[in-house]
This record gives C-alpha cells, structure tokens and sequence, in this order.
C-alpha cells in the first residue's frame, strides 16, 4: 500500500443540516478533539474526502455533500419490528438499553454490524429505525484542515487493525466522516464525516 495515496488528515468541523431553512448543527470535532482519518481506506464518505483533497494545513473549508452522495435517502422498510426476546440478557429483557431513541448495535443474517435507533418498545416488540441518522440529509462541513500529510505505513496498519476490530478506536469521533461506532472518544458516538469522520 503506498502512502503517497493515503494520507493522513486532521481535521476540526462543524456539521450541519438545514431543517425549514434554518441551519442546525448536528455535531462538532473541535481543534481539542479533531476528527482524524487516512484516505483512501473508506472510512470517511467519498464525498468528504474528495472534498479535502487538495487542502493543506490552515485551509478553512465549507462545502455541501448532498444526501444522495452522503447517506442516501430516508427508507421507510429500513424501520422493522423485531422481537423482543432477541433483546434479552440471561432470560430478561435488556430494559437498561434497550429504550426509546437509544442507539444500539445489531448484526443482520450475514454478519454485518450495524447501528440501529429504538424506536419504541411495546409489549411483544422492539420497534428499529436501521436508517443512518443523517438518511434524507444534505450534509454542510464547515471547518479547518488542522494537519494534512502522507500517511506512514504504521499509521495506516494501524488504522486497518481498528477497522477489523483489533484495538481500540483512534479515532476522533465517528463523526461523519464515518468510521468507527465506538463512544468515547469526544464524548460522541462515532457516525459521519463515518464516518468518525472518524467514523
């Protein structure tokens, strides 16, 4: 793997969505706990990455992913009922996290990880939202390139090892740039830039 394709950027942001024309800030990797990630690995949307490309340490940026190139559109038959029992630790119901706009981790049929939303939790049901949160969003970064550099093979190693679960998560913050679904880290859970920017 070359590092001249894979480099490494640190980067501070602010993430926005607009609702009724108002823009809302959805999350936040400050200079004191940037999100950090290596191109070309696919731990940050395409878009984001591409985006930043050419930037070098002190740039400001802000830009626009539309939803379609961030997290696609919002899907209705991504919200299912599941059973409850599924949700049960040593014969009872897992009530401590399973509730109400938590964030869980399901796994599908095929062993894929994924992050789910509880909808709502009824009698014989768990109701899920498998949608990314920022499904149906236009996604607005507005920030500063805090380092931008090749990537040395460790870093890279390194990065590969917390992709496939070996380690802890170095990440920043899962933001957006989507990487990692670990908590933390910046006190956030990892989600967009998915990345974690993360990720």
């Amino acid at each position: 793997m070359e590092t001249a394709a894979n480099k490494l950027f640190v980067v501070s942001y602010d993430l926005y969505v607009t609702e009724d024309g108002e823009r809302d800030l959805v999350e936040k990797a400050t200079k004191e706990q940037p999100f950090q990630f290596i191109t070309g690995l696919g731990t940050t949307l395409d878009a984001f990455e591409s985006q930043l490309k050419g930037l070098v340490a002190g740039d400001k940026f802000e830009f626009t992913i539309a939803s379609d190139e961030a997290y696609g559109e919002y899907n209705d038959e991504h919200v299912i009922e599941l059973p409850k029992n599924i949700f049960e630790v040593d014969g009872r119901f897992d009530a401590e996290r399973i509730f109400a706009g938590n964030v869980v981790p399901l796994m599908d049929a095929d062993g894929n990880r994924m992050n789910a939303t509880v909808v709502e939790v009824s009698n014989s049901n768990v109701k899920v939202d498998m949608n990314h949160p920022l499904a149906g969003e236009d996604l607005t970064f507005v920030g500063e390139i805090m380092e931008s550099r090749a990537a040395t093979n460790e870093e890279i190693q390194g990065m590969i090892n917390m992709m496939s679960g070996e380690g802890g998560c170095g990440c920043g913050c899962d933001s957006c740039g989507d990487g990692c679904d670990c908590d933390d880290k910046e006190g956030h859970e990892g989600s967009c830039g998915s990345g974690c920017g993360c990720h």
